[in-house]
């Protein structure tokens, strides 16, 4: 594994460890937690719709621009569940980054925006 891909993970890992303590602090159930981790994973059945409309699917809910928006409007109107849901969406994305996993490219399912999976 080259430096710069290495350095790159390791970033995920902190923001992942980063929302986990934050969700800690937080003191919502671990159950909530269990339940929704692999959530955003749903959006992988838009690929029934073919690798076009999955990639929109899947993408949508693996970029960071929609959990961050919640946990802002959960901390302006003191929403204890919009932060959490959106800390579990945020450590969801770290850890799929962490693990290599990407956003995807209307392709295939394996071409994400960092090379290929299982290459």
């Amino acid at each position: 594994m080259k430096f710069l891909d290495l350095t790159l993970r390791l970033e995920w890992v902190a923001v992942a460890v980063a929302a986990l303590v934050f969700y800690a602090i937080a003191g919502v159930s671990w159950w909530l937690f269990a339940v929704l981790i692999l959530a955003p994973d749903l959006s992988m059945l838009g690929y029934m719709a073919g690798p076009r409309v999955g990639a929109v699917a899947y993408n949508a809910l693996h970029i960071l621009i929609l959990p961050v928006l919640l946990a802002l409007v959960g901390s302006v109107f003191d929403n204890a569940m919009a932060i959490a849901v959106a800390l579990i969406w945020i450590a969801h994305i770290a850890v799929d980054r962490a693990l290599g996993y990407g956003l995807k490219l209307s392709s295939s399912f394996q071409d994400i925006h960092l090379g290929r999976i299982g290459r």
